[in-house]
Parts: structure tokens; C-alpha cells; sequence
């Protein structure tokens, strides 16, 4: 089964400094990685004049991508990347912008400014924290599907999509730990006539 972790619903932005170099992280949500390849790309024509702007993403369980921009390898996109992942964050993109100061930071000290940056920036916000659940489809004759569908809307559980064909599918996101039961509903909610199909993985807000 997947596992919580935490996102962001809006964008958040720090600026911290370290001997004169001002690093100005951002961090936002991103689904996708076109998601968060966009942000990048916003980010970088807010700042063209920046000597680096290093990034990190992590999308799902499995993509984590970071970038130098130019700084010795390893001292910024892995460090970002890191932070992100040991506070526990996915579905979220982070952009350090950095303004050089004049003095050499060091490998060591270019890793603590970049992973810095981001968890600072990341300490400014209200985190919101995603459970497992599942994509429940519903589907029943046209002569039920208004009264379910005003039951569906008025729990719970999030109705991401209706579709209209030779009978009417409501597809319902449900709480992992939820899933007989909501099952045990539906039969109740309809007379045994709904049909019931178990879909993808997925998260929801807790």
C-alpha cells in the first residue's frame, strides 16, 4: 500500500543568505514532472540575472530529480532533493536562486546553504498531508443516478468524475481503510444494484 507523506497547495518563498550569497528558495506543487518543469521555467525568467537556480522534484514514489545549474556536482540539486524527501514531501518542486556574494561557500558549505534554503522555506509552510486511498467506480442504472449522486457529493469522499453512457459511473476517491465499508454503503445506498469496481491507488487530503 502506498505510503502518507505531505504536499503544498500553494507556493512558498525564503530567502536566506550565507556570507553575502543570497539563496531565495521557492517551492510549490507539481503533480507531474511537466508540472514542475513549468514552475522551473518561471522561475528562471523571474530571475535571468541569477548566478544559479538550482532545482529538485519529487513526484510519487519513484521521481526525484535534481539539478547543479552550474554549481560543482552534487553540492545543490542532491542536498535539495534530500530535504525535500527527509521532511518527508512528494508531489512538490523547489527552485534555490542563487545571487553569488563574492566568497566561496565550499562544497560543504554550498551543500548546507542549498538544503537550508529549502527546508527553511518549507518550515514557512502549511504542509498538507496525503493518505492512501483507492478509485472506487460506481456504476448504476440512469434512474438511480441522481439520488446517488447527491449522497456520493454530500459524504466524504471526493467524486473526481461522472460519466453518462448506457448506465451512469461515478468514479470516488475512498480512503484506503475505508473501502469495504464504503462497498457496504453503496449495496445499502442503491438496494444491491450498483455495481462496484475497485480502480487505482491513490491520496487524498486527510
Amino acid at each position: 500500500m502506498p505510503a502518507p507523506y505531505l504536499t503544498l497547495k500553494t507556493v512558498v518563498e525564503h530567502e536566506t543568505e550565507a556570507r553575502r550569497s543570497r539563496f531565495i528558495c521557492a517551492v510549490a506543487p507539481a503533480r507531474t514532472v511537466e508540472e514542475a518543469a513549468a514552475f522551473i521555467a518561471r522561475r528562471r525568467a523571474e530571475h535571468p540575472a541569477a548566478t544559479h537556480n538550482c532545482t529538485a522534484y519529487v513526484i510519487g514514489e519513484r521521481i526525484q530529480k535534481g539539478d547543479d545549474d552550474g554549481e560543482p556536482g552534487g553540492t545543490a540539486g542532491t542536498p535539495m532533493v534530500q530535504a525535500l524527501v527527509g521532511r518527508g514531501f512528494s508531489d512538490v518542486v523547489a527552485v534555490v536562486t542563487r545571487y553569488f556574494g563574492g566568497t566561496l561557500l565550499g562544497a560543504g558549505g554550498l551543500v548546507r546553504a542549498y538544503g537550508s534554503a529549502v527546508t527553511e522555506a518549507l518550515d514557512r509552510a502549511e504542509p498538507v498531508r496525503m493518505v492512501p486511498a483507492r478509485l472506487v467506480r460506481v456504476a448504476v442504472a440512469h434512474d438511480q443516478a441522481g439520488r446517488v449522486e447527491n449522497d456520493l457529493r454530500a459524504s466524504r469522499h471526493a467524486v473526481r468524475e461522472v460519466t453518462y453512457a448506457g448506465e451512469v459511473t461515478f468514479d470516488v476517491a475512498v480512503g484506503a481503510d475505508e473501502v469495504a465499508a464504503f462497498t457496504d454503503w453503496v449495496a445499502t445506498l442503491t438496494a444491491g444494484r450498483a455495481r462496484v469496481d475497485l480502480g487505482e491507488d491513490l491520496h487524498v487530503p486527510a
